[in-house]
Parts: C-alpha cells; sequence; structure tokens
C-alpha cells in the first residue's frame, strides 16, 4: 500500500482529535505522549522520542535548539535514553552528566512511565476555552499552569 497516502490519511485523522503537533526527533515514542508528530513547521512542541549513545553525548540537534531559542516546549521520552544498564562506571557518569546537560538547556524529562500528557500553552487556553482541566497524569507547561491558574475559573472535568 502507498505508505504517502497511509500517513496522510493518519495525520488526517489526528489532526481532527485535536492533538497538537509536535515536531519528532528520533524515533516515536511507543506511547502516546498527546501529540500528533509532524516533520516540520508549524508545531507547537518538540518531542525526542530516542537518542543514541553518540547523540546523547555529543547533543547537537538545531531543530531542538532553536525551538528551545524560540521558547517552544521541548520533551524528552526519557525510557528512549541509553546509559541506565550502562555496566561502564565512567562511560555511565558522562551519560548522567549528558542528561544533567539536557535538563539544564531547559528540556523536560518525561517520566519513566512515559503516560505522562505534555500540555504546552496553546493546549492550555483551548481547555480553559472550553472549561475543562487537563486529563489526570499531564505535565504543564510553566506558561499552560499561568493560563490555567489565571482568572481561575471554574473548570470542569473534559
Amino acid at each position: 500500500m502507498n505508505e504517502v497516502l497511509i500517513q496522510a490519511v493518519t495525520d488526517r485523522i489526528l489532526k481532527e482529535l485535536g492533538l497538537p503537533p509536535a515536531l519528532l526527533v528520533g524515533k516515536e515514542p511507543p506511547e502516546s505522549l498527546g501529540y500528533r508528530y509532524v516533520s516540520q513547521s508549524p508545531f507547537e512542541a518538540v518531542v525526542i522520542g530516542s537518542l543514541t549513545p553518540g547523540q546523547l553525548l555529543y547533543f547537537r540537534n538545531d531543530d531542538v535548539l532553536q525551538a528551545l531559542d524560540a521558547g517552544i516546549p521541548v520533551f524528552l521520552y526519557s525510557p528512549g535514553l541509553p546509559g541506565k544498564d550502562c555496566k561502564n562506571p565512567g562511560l555511565r557518569n558522562r551519560y548522567m552528566s549528558a542528561r544533567r546537560e539536557l535538563k539544564a538547556l531547559g528540556i523536560q524529562f518525561t517520566k519513566e512511565t512515559g503516560k505522562a500528557h505534555l500540555i504546552c500553552a496553546k493546549e492550555a487556553q483551548r481547555l480553559k476555552d472550553r472549561g475543562c482541566t487537563p486529563p489526570e497524569g499531564a505535565r504543564l507547561t510553566p506558561l499552560a499552569r499561568d493560563i490555567l491558574d489565571s482568572n481561575s475559573t471554574s473548570l470542569k472535568g473534559g
């Protein structure tokens, strides 16, 4: 079957479901993070689905760095990171140092379960406009939290 057609139909269905677009870097996470993945602009967030050991140790992804510079939230699916079971203590320390560096850049790690729905400012505004609350276990960017907290209206579960 034509993979381009299948992808176009999948993208259309996900768009109709209202999932916000996120630029996907690396492999798609095996669990839903609450975004539909795109390969180019426009997008509301960036999701790093996986990194190889070399990518983790020498992180230099222009799309991610430009998104961080523009204030676009960047999330990393942490179960997709290498090094947790590394037997070499020196290399394991380098992996841990690289993780700290990514966090210092402003990259937000998902929980190890990977089940956290990540909500950015635009999605928070949509939820607020509909009078809904974020799904249970959702992670909010600081701006999304401010939007939902501002003019605290009585929000109903969505």
